[in-house]
This record gives structure tokens, sequence and C-alpha cells, in this order.
């Protein structure tokens, strides 16, 4: 599918109404390209708290974001017929982004959020403004914004602006065609008018987590793929070092130290070996009592990754089933200040995934560099060379495996710790959910990568471990080395150009197909 492409008419539909978006719906319209439609009764509810807002932009007194300014300008009332041009003033002004535009996935799912928050009813705007929002969605129109401009307090401030200036007509987007144009001319082109913002509905637009929600959703399904998958390389290279298999019995996890993720990993680890003839030569010609810890430790720590990730779905599950804004218009009508738009638990959680990526890559690149040590892989040729010190085999992948490594160690260094004062210090602690997001994003491509460098080395192991066909690896492990070779992934031989070789793996990684290979063998793995 074209992802610049407007969703086709027999796409997928996601319809937003009184029950709870998933993750899976933000997924389909951030990555598949659904269409979405908002439902008749979301639409009565959203009419209802309209009116509890005409009604107060009526009255006398001054009301937070129906009659005042914003943040520490909200000491000065605003005349009725100025209301028009505060909210269209507040959104030119906070679309005030630097820096190149982040992920069209990125900026549909964040639509998509602030779209479902709308609808809900609490925010006191009318339909047509959520309506016009899942029309832009649906032409294909997306909304460029920028990377820099969000402390994630009193929302993705910024990014939701850029979004919001295109739902008037204003600014730059990208059209189905991937180019950049005027947004004006792209809506005339889709024959969606732009909306005339009333009172609230600039503020409205602007004021929720959406954009660092939609990362994290995105983040953790992304995760939960690269656990898996680390089970399986961690798998691969316990037999091509000629490790035991006894360490990953159920029996010495849920039982005795019953942390879920790591009974988990331990068990896709045993399904990934099962039938392997390489495994338990461990007292063969160099014995040792006990595997090394990145060997032996692989479900401890992959399994702490898990849970982290479970408590990561959780704070997400949540998330998405509130409503974020301020004011925000209650069932019975009372229209109530709050402070639910501080990103704080879910800025946490993105760090905390952060912290988890970081050591799942870190001991997966112990893992490749005992394989290629001659001194440590129980017989392997050095760096898994053809003709070593004519040959450097995998010694330059290791290298940059570890670069990957050191660089998402910097990445965990929490976001969320951070603070800085802004609008003249009304918003005086901030959450920098933003920040955690971006940074989260490319620490998981950079596990994809890490991942993809074992699995390399591990493959070509396993390979030289069975060229002569006396010993067998594990049909499953066996399946992984099938797949990295069609993959376009090079075995064993002299030394050749590497980088093809790793990009081919770190596709065959991101695309899933790794794990639909030896899930083709072992069933579904956790």
């Amino acid at each position: 599918m074209d992802m610049h492409s407007a969703p086709a008419a027999d796409a997928p539909l996601v319809l937003v109404g009184k029950a709870d978006v998933t993750a899976e719906d933000v997924l389909a319209v951030a990555r598949g390209n659904a269409r979405v439609e908002i439902g008749p009764d979301s639409l009565a509810e959203m009419a209802v708290s309209r009116a509890r807002i005409d009604a107060l932009a009526a009255e006398p007194r001054p009301v937070y974001g129906v009659s005042t300014g914003f943040g520490a300008l909200a000491v000065r009332h605003i005349s009725p017929e100025l209301r028009a041009q505060l909210q269209r003033s507040l959104v030119r002004s906070h679309a005030a982004g630097m820096g190149p535009a982040v992920e069209r996935e990125v900026t549909r799912a964040l639509m998509f959020l602030r779209m479902k928050t709308l609808a809900s009813g609490r925010t006191g705007v009318r339909p047509l403004v959520a309506e016009t929002m899942a029309a832009l969605l649906n032409a294909g129109i997306t909304p460029v914004v920028r990377e820099y401009g969000s402390l994630g307090c009193s929302g993705d401030l910024a990014p939701l602006s850029h979004c919001a200036l295109v739902l008037m007509g204003e600014g730059l987007a990208y059209g189905p065609d991937g180019a950049e144009h005027p947004a004006g001319e792209l809506l005339a082109a889709a024959g969606i008018a732009p909306v005339e913002l009333l009172e609230k509905e600039g503020l409205a637009l602007i004021n929720g987590t959406d954009g660092m929600l939609g990362m994290l959703v995105m983040a953790c399904a992304d995760l939960a793929r690269l656990f898996t998958t680390a089970d399986i390389t961690a798998a691969m290279s316990l037999e091509a070092l000629l490790g035991t298999e006894k360490v990953l019995a159920p029996e010495l996890h849920g039982p005795i130290r019953p942390h879920p993720g790591q009974a988990l990993s331990a068990a896709n680890m045993l399904a990934v070996l099962q039938g392997s003839g390489l495994t338990g030569h461990h007292q063969d010609d160099a014995p040792r009592v006990q595997d090394a810890y990145s060997i032996r430790c692989a479900p401890q720590v992959a399994g702490a990754g898990r849970d982290t990730l479970a408590h990561a779905r959780l704070v997400a599950d949540r998330e998405l089933a509130a409503s974020v804004d301020n004011p925000v218009v209650l069932p019975d009508g009372r229209v109530e200040s709050n402070g639910n738009f501080h990103g704080a638990p879910v800025a946490y959680v993105l760090d905390f995934l952060a912290i988890a990526a970081a050591d799942l890559g870190s001991i997966s690149e112990r893992r490749t560099d005992r394989l290629l040590d001659k001194s440590r892989s129980h017989g392997l040729p050095a760096f898994l060379a053809d003709d070593p010190g004519v040959d450097s085999g995998l010694m330059i992948a290791q290298y940059t495996q570890a670069a990957l490594v050191s660089e998402n160690k910097r990445l965990a260094v929490p976001a969320s710790v951070d603070s800085i004062p802004s609008s003249a210090m009304q918003e005086d602690h901030v959450s920098m959910g933003w920040s955690a997001a971006r940074k989260l994003r490319q620490a998981v491509d950079n596990l994809g990568r890490i991942l993809a460098v074992e699995l390399t080395a591990a493959a070509r192991a396993l390979e030289i471990r069975t060229v002569d066909g006396a010993v067998d690896a594990a049909p499953a492990t066996a399946a992984a080395l099938a797949a990295a070779r069609a993959a376009g992934v090079g075995g064993a031989g002299r030394d050749r150009f590497l980088s093809p070789d790793l990009d081919a793996a770190e596709a065959l990684v991101a695309s899933g197909d790794l794990l639909r290979a030896v899930e083709a063998v072992t069933g579904p793995l956790a």
C-alpha cells in the first residue's frame, strides 16, 4: 500500500463511538491507512456539550478557554466579537514547531487520537470540527508537524497546533501524492471546507497528550515483536555456542521466580531449540559448568523487558480511555479546569521502555561478541571468518552493533526527569513526554538493528557448526537460517561488502518475516 495515498474505498473502517478506542485502532489508522468515521452517538454527545459551551459564552462572567486568554494571559476577559480571532490567533501562534517533519504515521496517530477525544463530547466542540478532522485523515492529507515544540504539558501544543492550522485551511501538509503543499490547496482539491473556529475550539484542538500517546502505542507494538525476536536470536546464539537448554526448563521460572515475562521468554527459547543436536555439549571438549550470563540469563533480561512492556500497555490503555482537555465538559454540564493534560503518566513509561530496549540490545551484543571471539566460542573460527587474518569476517559488524548499543544507552537517559518552566511561570512543571517518545522511536529502531547483527552472526555460526551434516540444528533455528539466506543475508565465505547483508537482516527483523518463519515450525510464540 502507498502510505501517502488516501485510504481506499474498501480500506478497513475504524468507527469512533462511545466505546473506548483500542491500540489496534490507532495502528490501523496510523500505519494501515484505515478510514475513520464518527458514530451517531458521539455526534449527539458533542452537540449536547457544545450547547453548554454556547450558554457559557453568552454569560458575562469570564470562563477559561471560552471567554479568556490562555496560559499566563488567562486574566484577560475577551469580548464576544474578538473570540473567533482569539481561537485563530491561538492556533497560529502555537504552531511554532521547528526542525524536520515527523513521520507520517506519528501525525496520523496524533490526529486520530485528538479526534477521538473531540468525539467523546467532553471538549465542547461542534461535531463539525471532529468530522472535518476525520475528513482530513480519509483524504490522505497529513499536516507537516515539526520535531521540536512540545514540552509534554498543556498537551503536545505545537504539534497539535500544526494539525489545527491545516484544519483551518492554513499552513502546510502532505497530500495523497506525498508532496508538501499549502493546506488550503489540498482541502479545496478534496472538497473539504476549512473550519472557522468558535469559542474553545482552538484550545480543544491542541490541549492533549495525543502525540506522545500515539508514539507509545506504536512503540509497544514494535517492542512486542522485538522481544520475541530477541528470544529467537538468543536461542540461536545459545545453540551455536553449544550451550545447555536445561536453564530454560519451565520449573526454573514461573514456579520459583514468578515474573510472567521471564517464563514466557524461557518458553519461547525452549520451543525454538526443540530437537537441536547442538545443545547440551557444554561438557564436551572444554567442559564448563554454566554458560555465560548473556546466554544463561537471556530469559531474565528479556522477560523483565516484557513485564515493562505490559505495564506500558496498561498505561497506554488508560490514556486511550481518557478525554484529555482543559477545561473539560463534565457529563452533568459543569465546565471545570484541570491538569489532565500533564504527560507524566505517559512520559514515565516511554522512558522506562527506552531503558528496557537499551538493556536488551546490550545483552544481545554480548552474545554476538562471544560468537566472534575464538577464545570463548568453543571451536568457531575467529570472527566467523573464512580465513582469519586474511578475512575479517563479522568483526566490524560487531563494531556497528556496539555503536548502536552505546547510542541506545544515551537514549535511555530519562527525558521525564527534566522540566523547564514556560508561559511566564504559569506552566512551571512539564513532562517532556514528547521528547521521551521521540528518543524511544530511535531506540526501538536501533534495537531492531542490534538484533539483526546477532541474527547474522548466529546464523553464520550455525551454518559453520552444521556444514558437514554430522549434527543438525533445531528445526526452528534451521528455518530462521533459511529465512535469512532467502532474504539476502549471506552465509559463511570470503569477505564481501557487508552492509547489504546487514540491511537484509534488519528488514527481515522489522517486517516480522523472521518471526513468521520460526512460528511456522514452533507454532505461535509469546
